[in-house]
C-alpha cells in the first residue's frame, strides 16, 4: 500500500503582467518549491470564468452547437456557452449564453458542477448549468466573431457522439458527464 501525502506545495514569489491579450492576461508567476526551495518561472491565462449550458427540450433533445474553433482550426459540436462577466451570476450568464447563441430559454436551471477547463495554464473556472423545457423563442444574437449552427440530438445519443469523435471539445465533455451522472441520479 503506498503512502497518501501530497506533493510539496509551491509558494507565489512574483506575479508579473507578461501579456494583455484582450480576453486573456498572460501572466508570469515565479514559484518555489517548499520542499527543496527550487524556483521556477511559469505563464499562466489569467481570464473570467466560463460557462456551459446543456439545454434538455420537452422531447428529451439537448440543444448543441456547432462552431469553428480558432485553436484547431476545425468545427467543434459542444454545448452552448462563453464568458461570465465580472461579477454576473453563472446561471444567469449561461441562460443569456443559450439565449444569445441559440434562441432557446429553458426552465428549472441547475447548477451541475465547476470544472477546471485546463489547471496547469488557466486561472479560471467553467460552470456547467443545465437547464429543462429548453424551447426557441428569440432571434439569433452572435458576437462579432461567432457563427454557430444549432443542433438538436436526442439524450440518449450523447454518449455515442462522444465515442464516434463528434464530440471532443474537453470541457463540452467535462460538461456531458455532468449531465449523464445528474441522469442515473434523476432516472
Amino acid at each position: 500500500m503506498t503512502e497518501n501525502k501530497l506533493p510539496s506545495p509551491w509558494d507565489l514569489q512574483n506575479d508579473d503582467l507578461h501579456a494583455d491579450c484582450r480576453i486573456f492576461e498572460v501572466r508570469k508567476r515565479r514559484f518555489k518549491r517548499r520542499s527543496d526551495g527550487i524556483e521556477g518561472d511559469f505563464f499562466v491565462l489569467d481570464t473570467n470564468d466560463w460557462v456551459n449550458v446543456l439545454a434538455i427540450t420537452p422531447d428529451e433533445q439537448v440543444v448543441l452547437v456547432r462552431q469553428f474553433r480558432y485553436g484547431s482550426q476545425e468545427h467543434s459540436l459542444e454545448p452552448p456557452g462563453g464568458v461570465v462577466e465580472k461579477g454576473e451570476d453563472p446561471i444567469i450568464a449561461g441562460l443569456r449564453e443559450l439565449e444569445e447563441e441559440t434562441g432557446f430559454v429553458g426552465e428549472q436551471p441547475q447548477l451541475l458542477g465547476v470544472v477546471r477547463p485546463n489547471a496547469a495554464i488557466l486561472s479560471n473556472h467553467c460552470h456547467v448549468v443545465m437547464v429543462r423545457n429548453a424551447r426557441k423563442i428569440a432571434e439569433l444574437n452572435f458576437d462579432q466573431h461567432e457563427e454557430l449552427v444549432t443542433e438538436l440530438y436526442p439524450l440518449s445519443e450523447l454518449k455515442h457522439l462522444v465515442k464516434s469523435g463528434e464530440i471532443t471539445h474537453s470541457i463540452g465533455l467535462n460538461s456531458i458527464l455532468l449531465l449523464l451522472l445528474e441522469s442515473e441520479h434523476l432516472g
